[in-house]
């Protein structure tokens, strides 16, 4: 570790407490003087039960500046070497300042059964603290960058190995203020040469190998040279964001997720689609039942048709629901229209002009009308809101081994590829966005396709 993050480091503790203390104090001397927030407006009753300030510093300020250090360092902003970009570092902050909120009025109402000297001294508490606390680490986190810009504690390294590094990696370290990238050496050999003339605080090897002499050799070196090793994985490289950093017992373990929707994200996820898929139902259910009579009126029974699709994991086939739009005998009819297909570049099959969809199914099929039904199957938990579209068991018999990594989420009524082009992407393209989906999955991506499925589905664009 450089001498500069450790001082730096330390240096928080100390500028955090002076931040509370001021933020404390000049809440106090506000309340005291019934002055208020707001200019021009005095809403504050004059103080009756403002104690004084002898006896507020130590039973209140000391002890409030206490219990918020020790909370901010539970909450890692004491870490020595800070990784934090600044607003998520803001965002711990504030954080921190709503957890000490909450302590005080506990303790105050719960253990010493009274209220707190002043409701607005304690509002005015967090809104100071907030705000010099964040000044503070500001003005510090400014010098801090203005010292690496000119050369002071930054993390020398070098790369070792007979892979280049990755791309994102070299990116990082070229330009990034806490690293100065010496560059790429070939072997342990090179590194021999450059070290004596040059201080390396990091060696980062790109092709470790625990059962190769020269890495073995390569971090006997480091050790006995004192300085720090590293090692890049040597697979996934290109999806970072999907590897985590565990512990097996006591021993560390890089684990790959298939997609980030895991843990608290799959179970809002999982909520959202239902609250969305009963209101939606509950809305449309007089429109259902318009374009089920229609349905009715125009070809007959039956009024749904249920596909059978691959569904999550690709382990089994899942019901799909939909309104029939093309005549009762279109799945005996498929093998006579197989040379119509034009989709030629996968294992879908798709027809211009199919023959086999009814007058009302091509109204449903424009507006995409015939995958309402589907909303049952999102709350029966067989699809989601957004996803993969599921496909038929025998086109994904012919999926490659990486187009199968789509079924690591549920399949959705629609999704990235549905917005980006529908039926006139090739099914390369549609993979691609798909496994971009998956390995990309957000909340406000979910958001943003949803919305930008009402757009494309009024406009037609892409419907087959």
């Amino acid at each position: 570790m450089k001498k500069m993050d450790a001082i730096f480091g330390v240096v928080r503790i100390p500028l955090d407490g002076l931040a509370v203390l001021a933020a404390l104090l000049c809440a106090y001397q506000l309340r005291a003087a019934n002055i208020d927030l707001v200019p021009g407006f005095q809403l504050l009753e004059p103080a009756s039960t403002l104690p004084p300030l002898a006896y507020y510093v130590p039973a209140f300020v000391l002890p409030g500046i206490a219990v918020y250090i020790v909370l901010a360092a539970c909450n890692g902003l004491y870490t020595l070497r800070s990784t934090l970009s600044a607003w998520i570092e803001m965002g711990r902050i504030a954080l921190t300042v709503i957890f000490w909120f909450t302590i005080v009025i506990a303790w105050f109402f719960l253990v010493l059964k009274q209220l707190f000297f002043s409701r607005i001294l304690l509002v005015h508490s967090a809104v100071f603290m907030t705000l010099f606390l964040v000044l503070a680490r500001a003005a510090l986190l400014f010098l801090q960058r203005s010292l690496l810009r000119l050369g002071y504690g930054r993390l020398i390294v070098v790369s070792v190995g007979s892979q280049e590094i990755v791309r994102l990696a070299r990116e990082t370290l070229l330009h990034d203020y806490h690293y100065l990238y010496v560059g790429h050496l070939s072997d342990l050999t090179a590194l021999q040469h450059i070290a004596p003339g040059q201080p390396l605080d990091l060696v980062l090897q790109t092709d470790p190998n625990p059962g190769s002499d020269q890495t073995i050799q390569l971090i006997e070196y480091c050790r006995a040279h004192h300085i720090g090793y590293g090692f890049l994985p040597p697979v996934l490289a290109d999806v970072p964001h999907l590897l985590q950093v565990e512990r097996l017992g006591l021993l560390p373990l890089i684990r790959f997720r298939p997609t980030p929707l895991d843990g608290w994200g799959r179970i809002w996820k999982r909520a959202f689609d239902v609250v969305v898929s009963m209101v939606a139902l509950m809305l449309l259910s007089p429109f259902l039942l318009l374009i089920a009579l229609a349905t009715l009126a125009d070809s007959g029974w039956p009024v749904f048709y249920v596909s059978r699709r691959v569904g999550q994991n690709g382990r089994r086939v899942i019901p799909v629901l939909k309104f029939r739009s093309m005549t009762a005998d279109a799945d005996t009819r498929k093998q006579q229209l197989a040379e119509l297909n034009h989709r030629r570049d996968g294992p879908l099959f798709k027809i211009k002009n199919d023959p086999r969809v009814t007058r009302v199914g091509k109204t449903l099929r424009r507006f995409s009308l015939d995958e309402l039904p589907q909303l049952l199957s999102v709350i029966t938990g067989h699809m989601s809101l957004v996803g993969p579209r599921p496909h038929l068991p025998e086109e994904v018999e012919r999926y490659n081994p990486e187009q199968c990594r789509v079924f690591a989420v549920k399949p959705g009524i629609t999704g990235l590829a549905q917005v980006s082009g529908r039926s006139d992407l090739t099914f390369e393209e549609e993979v691609r966005l798909d496994l971009q989906y998956v390995e990309e999955w957000s909340i406000r991506l979910d958001l943003w396709i949803l919305w930008r499925t009402v757009f494309i589905v009024m406009s037609r664009e892409g419907a087959d």
